[in-house]
């Protein structure tokens, strides 16, 4: 499997306060954007994957929703994730 619980603890360890912090937005973050970059790779091989599609697609906008708590609630905050994930350009 593609996501195990160790990469899972290293990439809230990396982006959260811990490597139990699974609740903070930069977590969640972080693991929806490991998530969309691995989907995206498989869709580049099976195109027609439409269920995979759409997961995709409803993961960029739980992302998204994510990201615009973060730029309202805390700007700072919302850019260091931007930065250390290379979200925006």
């Amino acid at each position: 499997m593609y996501l195990d619980k160790a990469k899972k603890q290293e990439i809230f360890g990396q982006y959260g306060k811990s490597t139990t912090d699974t609740g903070s937005a930069e977590a969640q973050i972080a693991l929806f954007s490991y998530r969309i970059a691995h989907l995206t790779e498989h869709l580049k091989k099976n195109r027609k994957d439409h269920n995979t599609a759409r997961s995709l697609t409803m993961m960029v906008g739980k992302r998204r929703k994510l990201l615009k708590y973060l730029y309202v609630n805390d700007i700072n905050r919302y850019r260091t994730i931007v930065k250390a994930l290379g979200l925006r350009k």
